[in-house]
């Protein structure tokens, strides 16, 4: 397992989930949510620089058949946008169903999915996250894809 600190992200439509690791790669955990639109990936890259992060991770929002979705496009432009506004490596990791598992978890917790959408989109965010480390540590191989630049950053 590689060391140091990750950032989590569950891109959306209107909003964007946020989580962290420990320093040590083992546990994710909620950070915040953005607003999607200006500023919300100058607002990513601080919150990275303040936390010393080595790498983002980004969830990739594919159908369950592996297909590209909808929003699996605009999730893909997203990361090419941090990866060329930051020197911070990007990776993109399958994320499918984690929406549907953070609804579920705090369904499940008694929240009331409406008055809950921005710590669902940190929920996702830990999944998403918690998912990549847990992939790296147990099988040893970095998770996703790294997003590189037509510039090749």
């Amino acid at each position: 397992m590689r060391p140091g600190v990750r950032l989590g992200i569950d891109v959306g439509k209107v909003r964007i989930g946020v989580a962290s690791s420990d320093p040590h790669g083992m546990l994710a955990t909620p950070v915040s949510t953005i607003a999607r639109g200006d500023g919300d990936i100058a607002r990513i890259l601080a919150e990275a620089t303040e936390r010393s992060v080595v790498e983002i991770v980004i969830g990739l929002p594919l159908a369950l058949s592996g297909a590209d979705s909808a929003s699996t496009r605009d999730a893909r432009d997203f990361a090419l946008r941090v990866a060329m506004s930051g020197d911070i490596p990007v990776r993109m990791v399958d994320e499918r169903l984690s929406t549907v598992s953070a609804t579920r978890a705090l369904q499940a917790s008694g929240r009331n999915s409406r008055r809950s959408r921005s710590v669902i989109d940190q929920v996702a965010a830990v999944i998403i996250l918690q998912h990549a480390l847990d992939v790296e540590r147990t099988g040893g191989a970095l998770p996703g894809a790294v997003v590189v630049s037509p510039e090749g950053r």
